[in-house]
């Protein structure tokens, strides 16, 4: 396509519209009037040390508000304060010593417990494998006795 045939796009053909803005007065405002202003503060120079000279205008200094003082927190008030954490740090230390002791408990138990199922399951080994077969060493114990622990037979 070429500049003659091309279509205008629509910001080509819109209206432009100018707005100028007018300015316009309150009704409760008065005209601006120019006005010197009625106590022009006096220039002052101060020389320094050095022979350079500073002029400037003379600034009372801002005071600051007093401070109003706090009043002191009482000893009552911070022993009751430092008692509550106190006291909540030993009950917070015996929960968790309560907790540490319970825990032990039923480690010691579960040892216990497993320890008796072992020696449980090695008595019933040796009980029913020496009703099995009879092999092995018989003693006779009166002879042992007889004969001072020699075991002659």
């Amino acid at each position: 396509m070429n500049e003659h045939t091309r279509l205008p796009t629509a910001y080509e053909t819109a209206a432009l519209d100018v707005h100028h803005p007018t300015p316009t007065t309150p009704a409760h405002m008065a005209p601006l009037v120019p006005m010197q202003p009625g106590d022009i503060p006096t220039v002052a120079s101060v020389v320094l040390p050095d022979g350079r000279v500073v002029t400037g205008y003379a600034i009372t200094p801002v005071h600051p508000e007093p401070v109003t003082h706090k009043p002191p927190v009482s000893r009552a008030a911070v022993n009751i304060a430092l008692g509550g954490i106190g006291f909540a740090a030993v009950c917070g230390g015996l929960f968790l010593l309560t907790a540490l002791i319970t825990a032990l408990t039923a480690l010691i138990t579960q040892l216990v417990i497993l320890a008796a199922v072992i020696f449980g399951g090695w008595v019933a080994v040796q009980v029913f494998s020496a009703s099995g077969h009879k092999g092995g060493t018989t003693v006779n114990i009166r002879k042992a006795v007889i004969k001072r622990n020699h075991f002659h037979s």
